[in-house]
């Protein structure tokens, strides 16, 4: 298993509702489960956190953070996430509570598909999180025909096998078709999540990666520690 390379949606009105929530009000309000019909609906073709493993994860990290640091418990959250020294951290868990889902993909198998989207090779893993990469990605896949796109990734797929001089019969190598279909979902499902991210006016896209410390997820005004000091 690779790393996994994570394109999450964040729903903006709902995170700021959530930022400007007191410290003791949400932790009460996320103990109790008041907050899950406030919650963007979940994309069914997206991966998702329960609401429940959201909850528990914010509430485990605000325990450890009242425990460790001097928390004004009667300040809002987006406050006390200024204060902490991992607030990115905490700020990265709540944005999963805000979204509807993510695009997640193992980081070897990225290279693929962001390729055929820009119609160039990429020379360099850390190429695959940079803005003007990604920019590019979202003008040409926003709207882009889910299931053209998935056969241009398919197809390129194939090419590099024959390059390789791998072979493309099922009957000879049993990983063929269900790496065809994972290829398929996976191609077709990016093309959905920037569609999403660039048409919805609340939506916004905050990519980043398994093991990355939460202050270097998102672009822009989007990283988490710029958007904590907006």
């Amino acid at each position: 298993m690779g790393i996994e390379m994570v394109l999450l949606l964040v729903d903006i009105p709902c995170l700021e509702k959530v930022l400007s929530h007191t410290w003791n009000d949400f932790y009460s309000s996320l103990e109790k489960g008041h907050l899950r019909e406030s919650r963007p609906a979940q994309d069914e073709h997206l991966k998702s956190i329960f609401s429940i493993d959201a909850e528990a994860e914010i509430l485990d990290w605000m325990d450890e953070n009242a425990k460790n640091s001097a928390v004004e418990t009667s300040q809002t959250v987006k406050v006390n996430l200024q204060m902490l020294t991992n607030g990115e951290e905490g700020l990265l868990k709540i944005m999963h509570w805000a979204s509807p889902g993510a695009w997640e993909v193992w980081e070897a198998r990225a290279f693929l598909y962001l390729e055929v989207a820009i119609g160039e090779s990429v020379s360099h893993v850390e190429d695959l999180y940079t803005q003007w990469l990604w920019d590019d990605i979202c003008e040409k896949l926003n709207g882009y025909p889910q299931s053209e796109f998935a056969s241009k990734v398919c197809l390129d797929w194939m090419d590099r096998r024959k390059q390789l001089g791998e072979t493309l019969d099922e009957n000879l190598d049993a990983k063929i078709i269900p790496t065809y279909q994972a290829h398929e979902s996976a191609s077709t499902k990016l093309v959905h999540a920037i569609t999403r991210w660039q048409c919805e006016v609340d939506l916004v896209g905050v990519l980043g990666r398994e093991h990355l410390e939460a202050s270097k997820w998102g672009h822009g005004e989007m990283n988490l520690r710029q958007y904590l000091h907006i």
